[in-house]
């Protein structure tokens, strides 16, 4: 026995094969490479942004500077211009490739939805998770065309995954990390300074002995402060106060517009869904409906939630109250960094509907309640991730995408490439969209049997017991004297 036990401890591996990280994470290579083959069968679109921006990126890779012409720099942060200049050195300067680099951000991006659903609330949640993220309209649209908001959300998401470890660790060298990510993130787009609503607030519920220090959270911003001043006070002289003039904040919407106060759910609805963004709402419900029970999903609903809220109310204050034309229009540029937590809390659905179908033999009318609730929410979700296929698919033929505000504004990409019905092209879409399906039917097949058999079991009981009521009815009705 004890020569046994040794050999099995020398035979051992020390690292997972290849092999068995591809089964154990199947799911996720699932999604990922359907959203390769739907990503090659749209765009890359293009507009006057996308040109602008990719510009900047071939200033660099020519002059060291994102120069949108000799001697202009562009005005906005430049690190999403270094970081895409040596791609177009090593693959070439066309926009295509710069597009592809994007796309590749894009999946990068995906495989930070998972990770962050898993560390938050389970690999059921983080699966559906990085499948609705990936095959929205919205994220394949800002992933197949040249702009630095795919950037900022990878280093973002990165930024809050490295500081929940951080925190959960209780880790200064770790959250020190997360803030040269956060400068790097806030150095690619200004954005990027939304992503300190969910740390901040996951620091506040979770924070350890080590990170209540202030000179923890002063050194965390250290970063940002000397990549700033770097850049706009030595290597371009603007100054920081040039921030605050991006052009995004001067124009206002032209006088025959005026601004609709749904400009934000509208723009969803092309971009997302109405169905998503309804399991979302039932998602809150029944979270908070239940706090006991749904306690461990409960702080990241919150966070969640409470992230999605500062990032729309900063648009809409932006769009609606002071009438810019940029935020009421790019709703899906603004917007873009609370689609990964709108996801997350859609799909959370998964793991609150596992935890009431496992405690199914409770009585209470209110879990029971829940329980329909959380089955509908989910048939909305696969609703929605088909329908959002459906709308890929056909707008895949047009020559252009719009997300609109309201009929007379919203944002416009060019679509250069338009595939036609019956053609290569289309077929890899549509295996795009077989194959992360596939794969998140396989991962879930075991739960669907389970459940299937525990509703034939609960039909089954049903049956027996109206037959016995029955039964006895009429036994009674014939043993009646008269």
């Amino acid at each position: 026995m004890k020569f046994s036990l040794q050999t099995k401890r020398v035979l051992k591996p020390d690292k997972k094969s290849f092999a068995a990280i591809l089964i154990e994470n199947y799911p996720l290579f699932s999604i990922l490479i359907g959203a390769v083959l739907v990503s090659a069968s749209i765009g890359p679109f293009n507009n006057v942004d996308t040109q602008l921006e990719f510009n900047a990126a071939l200033g660099v890779a020519k002059w060291g500077m994102p120069y949108i012409e000799y001697g202009h720099v562009i005005n906005q942060p430049p690190l999403a211009f270094y970081f895409a200049a040596p791609f177009l050195k090593a693959f070439g300067t066309s926009y295509d490739v710069g597009a592809t680099l994007v796309t590749l951000i894009g999946l990068g991006c995906t495989i930070l939805v998972y990770m962050l659903g898993k560390t938050l609330y389970g690999k059921p949640t983080a699966i559906l998770a990085a499948a609705l993220f990936a095959l929205t309209p919205w994220h394949l649209a800002l992933s197949r065309c040249f702009q630095i908001d795919a950037q900022c959300l990878f280093f973002s998401l990165l930024c809050l995954l490295v500081g929940i470890y951080a925190i959960r660790k209780d880790s200064f060298k770790l959250f020190m990390v997360s803030g040269t990510l956060f400068a790097i993130a806030f150095l690619t787009k200004f954005f990027a300074v939304f992503i300190l609503v969910p740390l901040t607030y996951f620091y506040f519920c979770n924070r350890q002995s080590n990170l209540k220090r202030i000179r923890a959270v002063v050194a965390y911003f250290l970063p940002v402060l000397l990549l700033a001043f770097l850049w706009y006070e030595i290597i371009t002289g603007r100054g920081l106060i040039s921030t605050t003039g991006v052009d995004d904040f001067i124009h206002h919407n032209p006088a025959e517009i005026t601004p609709s106060v749904f400009f934000i759910t509208n723009s969803l609805s092309t971009g997302l869904g109405s169905l998503f963004m309804i399991a979302a709402a039932l998602s809150l419900i029944v979270s908070f409906a239940h706090r006991r029970r749904f306690a461990k999903f409960r702080i990241v609903d919150v966070m969640c939630l409470v992230t999605t809220l500062v990032v729309g109310g900063t648009n809409f204050f932006l769009g609606f109250c002071l009438n810019l034309s940029a935020p009421y229009n790019n709703v899906i540029k603004y917007d873009y960094q609370f689609l990964p937590f709108v996801s997350l809390m859609a799909a959370s659905l998964v793991g609150k509907f596992l935890l009431l179908f496992n405690s199914t033999k409770s009585k209470e009318k209110l879990g029971k309640l829940l329980f329909s609730v959380a089955a509908v929410g989910l048939v909305l979700l696969v609703a929605a991730l088909l329908i959002n296929m459906n709308f890929v698919n056909y707008y895949s033929t047009w020559d252009h995408w719009v997300f609109k505000g309201d009929p007379d504004s919203g944002y416009a990409l060019l679509n250069p490439y338009p595939i036609s019905e019956g053609s290569f092209m289309m077929i890899i879409q549509y295996l795009g969209f077989a194959v992360p399906l596939f794969g998140l039917m396989w991962a879930s097949r075991h739960k669907l049997i389970g459940f299937i058999r525990e509703l034939f079991k609960q039909l089954h009981q049903w049956i027996e017991t109206k037959n016995a009521v029955s039964y006895a009815r009429r036994e009674a009705t014939r043993n009646k004297p008269l």
